[in-house]
Protein backbone atom coordinates (compact mmCIF):
# COMPACT_ATOMS: atom_id res chain seq x y z
CA UNK A 1 0.00 0.00 0.00
CA UNK A 2 1.33 3.41 -0.98
CA UNK A 3 1.89 5.99 1.72
CA UNK A 4 1.02 9.55 0.72
CA UNK A 5 2.06 12.94 2.05
CA UNK A 6 -0.68 15.59 1.76
CA UNK A 7 0.45 19.21 1.44
CA UNK A 8 -1.79 22.29 1.22
CA UNK A 9 -0.15 25.55 0.17
CA UNK A 10 -1.34 28.93 -1.03
CA UNK A 11 0.23 30.44 -4.13
CA UNK A 12 2.90 32.45 -2.28
CA UNK A 13 3.88 29.38 -0.23
CA UNK A 14 4.89 27.40 -3.33
CA UNK A 15 8.62 27.29 -3.80
CA UNK A 16 10.02 27.32 -7.35
CA UNK A 17 10.70 23.57 -7.38
CA UNK A 18 7.21 22.73 -6.09
CA UNK A 19 5.56 25.04 -8.61
CA UNK A 20 7.68 23.55 -11.40
CA UNK A 21 6.69 20.01 -10.36
CA UNK A 22 2.96 20.68 -10.30
CA UNK A 23 3.07 22.59 -13.60
CA UNK A 24 5.08 19.72 -15.12
CA UNK A 25 2.46 17.13 -14.11
CA UNK A 26 -0.44 19.28 -15.31
CA UNK A 27 1.29 19.90 -18.64
CA UNK A 28 2.24 16.22 -19.05
CA UNK A 29 -1.38 15.16 -18.58
CA UNK A 30 -3.49 18.01 -19.94
CA UNK A 31 -1.29 19.16 -22.83
CA UNK A 32 0.74 16.09 -23.85
CA UNK A 33 -1.33 13.03 -22.83
CA UNK A 34 -4.70 14.58 -23.71
CA UNK A 35 -3.22 16.33 -26.75
CA UNK A 36 -4.82 19.61 -25.76
CA UNK A 37 -2.90 22.72 -26.71
CA UNK A 38 -3.95 25.45 -24.29
CA UNK A 39 -2.37 28.11 -22.10
CA UNK A 40 -1.67 26.27 -18.83
CA UNK A 41 -0.14 29.33 -17.17
CA UNK A 42 -3.20 31.45 -16.42
CA UNK A 43 -1.82 33.80 -13.76
CA UNK A 44 -3.81 32.24 -10.89
CA UNK A 45 -1.38 29.74 -9.38
CA UNK A 46 0.64 32.23 -7.33
CA UNK A 47 -2.30 34.27 -6.01
CA UNK A 48 -2.55 34.42 -2.20
CA UNK A 49 -6.18 33.26 -2.44
CA UNK A 50 -5.33 30.14 -4.50
CA UNK A 51 -4.96 26.93 -2.51
CA UNK A 52 -3.00 23.99 -3.95
CA UNK A 53 -3.18 20.42 -2.72
CA UNK A 54 -0.17 18.29 -3.61
CA UNK A 55 -0.10 14.60 -2.83
CA UNK A 56 3.35 13.06 -2.77
CA UNK A 57 4.29 9.38 -2.94
CA UNK A 58 7.91 8.67 -2.07
CA UNK A 59 8.68 12.34 -2.68
CA UNK A 60 7.13 12.35 -6.17
CA UNK A 61 3.96 14.25 -7.10
CA UNK A 62 1.13 11.72 -7.42
CA UNK A 63 -1.80 14.14 -7.69
CA UNK A 64 -2.72 17.79 -7.37
CA UNK A 65 -5.62 20.21 -7.61
CA UNK A 66 -6.25 23.84 -6.87
CA UNK A 67 -9.02 25.82 -5.25
CA UNK A 68 -9.81 29.33 -6.41
CA UNK A 69 -11.34 31.45 -3.66
CA UNK A 70 -14.62 33.12 -4.57
CA UNK A 71 -14.53 36.86 -5.25
CA UNK A 72 -17.77 37.46 -3.32
CA UNK A 73 -19.64 35.75 -0.49
CA UNK A 74 -22.32 34.47 -2.87
CA UNK A 75 -19.99 32.78 -5.35
CA UNK A 76 -18.92 29.12 -5.07
CA UNK A 77 -15.33 27.99 -4.63
CA UNK A 78 -13.85 26.74 -7.92
CA UNK A 79 -12.11 23.38 -7.97
CA UNK A 80 -9.76 22.99 -10.89
CA UNK A 81 -6.62 21.53 -12.39
CA UNK A 82 -7.49 18.14 -10.87
CA UNK A 83 -4.85 15.71 -12.09
CA UNK A 84 -3.53 12.30 -11.08
CA UNK A 85 -0.21 10.95 -12.28
CA UNK A 86 -0.81 7.92 -14.57
CA UNK A 87 1.04 5.63 -12.13
CA UNK A 88 -1.52 6.42 -9.39
CA UNK A 89 -4.78 6.18 -11.31
CA UNK A 90 -7.31 3.54 -10.39
CA UNK A 91 -6.19 3.40 -6.76
CA UNK A 92 -8.99 5.53 -5.32
CA UNK A 93 -6.61 8.45 -4.86
CA UNK A 94 -8.85 10.68 -6.98
CA UNK A 95 -11.77 10.21 -4.59
CA UNK A 96 -9.51 10.96 -1.62
CA UNK A 97 -8.22 14.04 -3.43
CA UNK A 98 -11.73 15.36 -4.03
CA UNK A 99 -12.86 14.61 -0.46
CA UNK A 100 -9.84 16.57 0.81
CA UNK A 101 -10.79 19.51 -1.41
CA UNK A 102 -14.37 19.48 -0.13
CA UNK A 103 -13.14 19.31 3.47
CA UNK A 104 -10.81 22.27 2.83
CA UNK A 105 -13.68 24.26 1.32
CA UNK A 106 -15.86 23.60 4.35
CA UNK A 107 -13.09 24.58 6.76
CA UNK A 108 -12.07 27.80 4.97
CA UNK A 109 -15.45 28.83 3.56
CA UNK A 110 -18.11 27.15 5.76
CA UNK A 111 -21.37 26.48 4.00
CA UNK A 112 -20.00 27.58 0.63
CA UNK A 113 -20.92 25.66 -2.50
CA UNK A 114 -18.34 24.41 -5.02
CA UNK A 115 -18.17 24.43 -8.79
CA UNK A 116 -16.01 22.83 -11.44
CA UNK A 117 -15.74 22.32 -15.15
CA UNK A 118 -15.52 18.55 -15.58
CA UNK A 119 -14.51 16.53 -18.56
CA UNK A 120 -17.87 15.09 -19.61
CA UNK A 121 -16.78 11.46 -19.22
CA UNK A 122 -16.14 12.18 -15.50
CA UNK A 123 -19.69 13.34 -14.80
CA UNK A 124 -20.61 10.24 -12.77
CA UNK A 125 -17.31 10.40 -10.85
CA UNK A 126 -18.05 13.94 -9.65
CA UNK A 127 -21.70 13.00 -9.18
CA UNK A 128 -20.63 10.51 -6.49
CA UNK A 129 -19.38 13.52 -4.53
CA UNK A 130 -22.63 15.48 -4.80
CA UNK A 131 -21.91 17.49 -7.94
CA UNK A 132 -24.81 18.07 -10.32
CA UNK A 133 -24.59 19.23 -13.94
CA UNK A 134 -25.60 22.85 -14.48
CA UNK A 135 -24.83 23.17 -18.20
CA UNK A 136 -25.06 21.28 -21.42
CA UNK A 137 -21.91 19.56 -22.65
CA UNK A 138 -19.59 21.97 -24.46
CA UNK A 139 -16.14 21.79 -26.03
CA UNK A 140 -13.26 23.31 -24.13
CA UNK A 141 -9.92 23.04 -25.89
CA UNK A 142 -11.40 20.27 -28.05
CA UNK A 143 -12.53 18.12 -25.09
CA UNK A 144 -16.21 17.72 -24.07
CA UNK A 145 -16.82 19.38 -20.68
CA UNK A 146 -19.79 20.04 -18.43
CA UNK A 147 -20.16 22.60 -15.65
CA UNK A 148 -21.06 21.05 -12.31
CA UNK A 149 -22.12 22.51 -8.97
CA UNK A 150 -22.26 21.12 -5.46
CA UNK A 151 -24.45 22.85 -2.93
CA UNK A 152 -23.42 22.58 0.70
CA UNK A 153 -26.11 21.41 3.07
CA UNK A 154 -26.37 19.53 6.34
CA UNK A 155 -26.70 16.16 4.55
CA UNK A 156 -23.39 16.57 2.72
CA UNK A 157 -21.37 16.91 5.95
Amino acid sequence: MTSYEWIWQTGPELDPAGLYTLLSLRTAVFVVEQQCAYQELDGRDLAPSTHHLQILAAGQLAATLRLLAPATVTQPVAIGRVVIHPDHRGSGLGHDLLRAALHRIESLWPGRSARLSAQAHLRAYYGRHGFEPVSDIYLEDGIPHIDMHRAWDAESR
